[in-house]
């Protein structure tokens, strides 16, 4: 019997009853953590970018490019805040005379930064 091009290019296959079943594993891929931004980043490509998730799963690099995006994300979103603080005039003095208003600043502006990390690096 004639190879098949599986066969050819080194794969194998399995007896299960009466079927032959192909041995495919997923190459190996390093654990790395992923954080928050990374899991809705997951969450998006498997909902709308179907075939870039199966491309990036079988090939063995979604947990490298998610902890990327992450690591992106995450310095995006501290640069943002810093940068908005120091426009916005929020500083310790602020904090320390009224906290009520340093808190509520701060919480806009953590908004504000997630928006723009959600837009240009999650959902795009």
């Amino acid at each position: 019997m004639a190879k098949t091009i599986f066969e050819e290019l080194g794969g194998k296959y399995e007896r299960q009853g009466d079927y032959l079943i192909p041995c495919i594993a997923l190459p190996a891929e390093e654990e790395q953590p992923i954080g928050t931004w990374g899991q809705r980043h997951l969450d998006y490509l498997k909902q709308y970018r179907k075939v870039t998730y199966t491309n990036l799963l079988t090939s063995g690099r979604l947990n490298t490019y998610l902890a990327d995006i992450d690591k992106q994300a995450q310095e995006r979103f501290e640069r943002l805040i810093e940068g908005m603080k120091q426009t916005q005039g929020i500083t310790e003095q602020l904090k320390a005379d009224n906290a009520l208003e340093w808190t509520g600043r701060l919480n806009n502006i953590r908004v504000c930064a997630r928006e723009i990390v959600n837009e240009g690096i999650i959902y795009a």
